[in-house]
């Protein structure tokens, strides 16, 4: 036989049968054991070729191995005494049970005295020791391999090693011997595999030598083998401890952080594992801190498991099941320690009988075993862990019971620390959402529409947005952005929007609105240091006043990135507007810059987070914010959708996202009217007569009594204590009528209650009463007083 392939098939009788118990291998070894060839053979019942019991009384189907003497029918019908080793395997991992039997022929044949493999020292070594030939067929072992392979000597001389251990690793094994028999080098080998009938994996070192005689020809190959599992397994125990260090907790995601534990436990500990987890007894409240009583409601978070699509679970995750007292979940979680469950023992089953489901599913798949490990940290119970074993045939072991807690209390902290992240950010996030405008207000000067998105990862931050109605139909657009995330970040915005809607509404420029909000910020940073909180508090913020009689827009930044204009018929383009600096700094000038804009032109509006990336630099992020922008129709709403899928990844934006579209609208020059006025009060009886023939024309009629009332007093108060020019305007409004006087003096009137004998005083307390509201706003050239009339009042 050439050593390149030296297995000689015929010496040994080996069978395949399947689980019908059909003969489906036949080789030529079993040909000269019982005369019948493979063609006439396969296909038959293999009991039928059993004389007598079949094979023994002390056979159980479920056994891994089973050897021993059993009388089988030859082809010329006399019978034959054979020893015979049955191994049960499997086609391929998950395939169907089938049963190898084999029974050495030449185990007894004799051996010449000078033969080198009979001459073999080694066989008194404590090591487990084998001497394979040059067929690689068994001659020798000691007593310890005997031991190892819980099989006699003289029963199994001749067998090969897949004949004799019946394991898939076999085929390496062999592999290995061919080499050192071909190359005459010794080889070392690792190998983890069960000892014998043993269902527990051993690690072993097998280290193989050539055999030679007295020429120095290869004559066979030794074997001597070093069990060391618990060397093995402590230092696969820290691997897997350490790899669970490095792999949970990637994220602050309860959900995540739930299948990183049971994606770390398979396949290294067990063949399938479900995480549950417990809900708290109020949205964003604390786990129960005292004793849990039964049933449990647990909810899955997460589950693995070697078969594709997890077919063993019965519970999809984010489903809620009720575990009641006989369950493995709940008796662990209410004795507060691991629970481990057998098939052998009968627990398992017994536990389940209150659920016909998953004592199905167990039987369908094999589960032999499993842990439950509740998941506590920081006093707490979180929920539980459920370990379990179906193609690993070891149960677990006090080892197992050890590791799997170590691990699942490194989860624990981590899924703790995922809930509480993902609590403040849920509380951060409402009181973003409560700080920012629930919804944006109908103006006649603008529509608009708007976004917000916290970041993916770092969590709410100071993003905001506004549109705030001011006077004479103007609109202010704001849009700005606070350094930092979390509840400080939060609470900041909200302070800076409320201060920016307070300077807004006595009508302050856009660059000086921009200086007291930069004063501000200042105050609030030294307020910071002197409590002693880490960095400065800074700002962005861009602030525009938009007015649809005139069409212009004034607005002015600090350190805020320009808007984008999309102006009817036209291009998306930056608008060129002076940097300013950001708030905070103090001290340094803001500028405003104006331009015009065509009725149905869009304002876009946003934060830095919309358009920087990692994969991208910000004239990348400008240049797909103008292509998104460029596909607008007519919906200011998907226009938002259509520039957050352009821009943000699938993921989430690792910022806070803040976007505010704006579609300016025009006023006809025939909703108003205007008046220079002469220094004279006599004009102001021709002036009121005036007033009410425009009424008539836009068919306000209802509103001329108190109409009168405002521009007399209005009018008068110019021409008493105002300067020249004076002006006089009326704006007429689907449901507002607008009466402003505009005059030189930068002096603002004052509301006061006049005392029962003076004769003056009582103007503006009666154009306060008879008005939904008045005001007085400043100007390069002096001041405008203004009052609204509701006309849905007067009706």
């Amino acid at each position: 036989m050439s050593p390149v392939y030296p297995f000689d098939d015929a010496a040994t009788a080996r069978a395949v049968i399947d689980a019908s118990g059909r003969l489906v291998e036949w080789n030529g070894g079993a040909q000269r054991l019982l005369g019948w060839s493979a063609a006439e053979i396969l296909g038959s019942r293999a009991a039928d070729l059993v004389i007598g019991t079949a094979p023994g009384p002390e056979f159980d189907p479920r056994d891994i191995r089973w050897h021993g003497i059993v009388t089988l029918r030859h082809q010329d019908g006399s019978e034959v005494p054979v020893w015979l080793l049955v191994h049960r395997t499997e086609a391929e991992e998950g395939g169907p049970v089938r049963w190898l039997v084999v029974t050495p022929l030449e185990g007894d044949a004799p051996r010449a005295a000078d033969d080198p493999l009979e001459q073999v020292g080694l066989l008194q070594s404590p090591c487990a020791v084998a001497i394979y030939d040059e067929r690689l067929r068994l001659r020798r072992m000691n007593e310890v391999m005997a031991q190892v392979l819980g099989l006699p000597e003289e029963r199994v001389r001749g067998l090969r090693v897949f004949e004799m251990t019946g394991r898939r690793q076999s085929a390496d094994i062999e592999r290995h011997l061919r080499r050192v028999l071909t190359t005459g080098q010794g080889h070392d080998v690792r190998t983890h595999v069960p000892a014998g009938g043993d269902v527990r994996a051993h690690a072993w070192l097998a280290r193989m030598a050539p055999v030679t005689d007295a020429t120095g020809r290869v004559r066979g190959v030794c074997v001597a083998a070093h069990d060391f599992t618990d060397e093995y397994m402590a230092r696969e125990r820290l691997q897997l401890v350490n790899e669970a260090s490095v792999r949970i907790g990637t994220t602050l995601d309860v959900t995540r952080t739930a299948q990183e534990l049971a994606e770390v436990c398979v396949p290294a500990l067990a063949d399938f594992v479900s995480v549950d987890l417990l809900d708290p007894p109020d949205a964003g409240a604390e786990p129960l801190a005292g004793p849990l009583t039964a049933p449990i409601s647990l909810r899955r978070a997460a589950h693995r498991s070697l078969n594709t699509g997890t077919p063993e679970a019965v519970v999809e995750p984010g489903h809620v099941d009720l575990y009641p007292a006989p369950s493995p979940q709940a008796d662990s979680l209410l004795a507060g320690h691991t629970i481990v469950a057998t098939i052998e023992s009968d627990d398992l089953e017994d536990w389940l009988t209150w659920d016909p489901a998953r004592l199905e599913r167990i039987k369908e798949y094999g589960i032999h075993s499993t842990m439950s490990v509740p998941i506590q940290a920081r006093g707490l119970t979180l929920g539980v862990a459920v370990l379990a074993r179906f193609r690993r045939e070891d149960p677990f072991t006090p080892d197992d019971v050890l590791l799997a807690e170590e691990v699942t209390a490194r989860a624990a902290v981590c899924i703790d620390n995922a809930r509480r992240f993902s609590r403040e950010r849920e509380t951060a996030l409402a009181l973003q959402r409560s700080l920012l405008p629930r919804s944006l207000p109908r103006t006649a000067a603008v529509d608009a529409a708007s976004r917000y998105l916290p970041a993916a990862r770092a969590g709410v931050g100071g993003d905001w947005f506004d549109v705030i109605p001011l006077s004479g139909m103007r609109v202010a657009l704001v849009v700005g952005d606070v350094v930092g995330h979390g509840i400080q970040a939060s609470a900041t915005m909200g302070r800076l929007r409320t201060a920016v809607r307070t300077l807004a509404d006595i009508d302050l420029a856009p660059d000086e609105l921009l200086t007291h909000l930069d004063d501000l910020v200042v105050r609030l940073s030294a307020e910071a240091g002197s409590e002693g909180s880490p960095g400065e508090v800074g700002a962005t913020c861009l602030y525009a006043v938009y007015d649809p009689v005139s069409r212009r827009c004034t607005m002015a930044r600090a350190g805020h990135p320009p808007p984008v204009v999309l102006v009817p018929g036209g291009e998306p383009e930056q608008v060129e507007l002076p940097a300013g600096p950001p708030l905070g700094l103090g001290g340094l000038p803001f500028e405003s810059a104006e331009l015009e804009l065509r009725e149905g032109s869009v304002l876009a509006f946003y934060t830095d987070g919309l358009i920087e990336s990692r994969e991208r630099d910000v004239d990348a992020g400008h240049r797909m914010l103008c292509d998104a922008l460029a596909t607008y129709t007519d919906s200011l709403d998907e226009t938002c959708d259509r520039i957050l899928h352009a821009l943000l990844p699938p993921g989430g934006a690792p910022d806070d996202v803040a976007l505010l579209l704006a579609r300016s609208r025009g006023l006809p020059a025939s909703r108003v009217a205007t008046w220079h006025i002469p220094a004279d009060p006599a004009l102001v009886a021709p002036i009121r007569k005036q007033v009410v023939e425009q009424l008539e024309v836009w068919g306000l009629l209802e509103a001329s009594f108190t109409a009168e009332l405002v521009v007399s007093e209005l009018v008068t108060n110019a021409i008493r204590y105002g300067a020249h020019p004076i002006r006089l305007r009326l704006i007429h409004d689907a449901t507002t009528l607008i009466c402003e006087v505009s005059d030189t003096s930068h002096t603002a009137p004052h509301l006061r209650r006049a005392k029962t004998f003076d004769e003056g005083g009582r103007g503006l307390l009666l154009v306060a009463q008879l008005t939904q509201r008045w005001g007085s706003r400043h100007t390069a050239e002096g001041k405008t007083i203004w009052a609204e009339i509701g006309l849905l009042d007067e009706d």
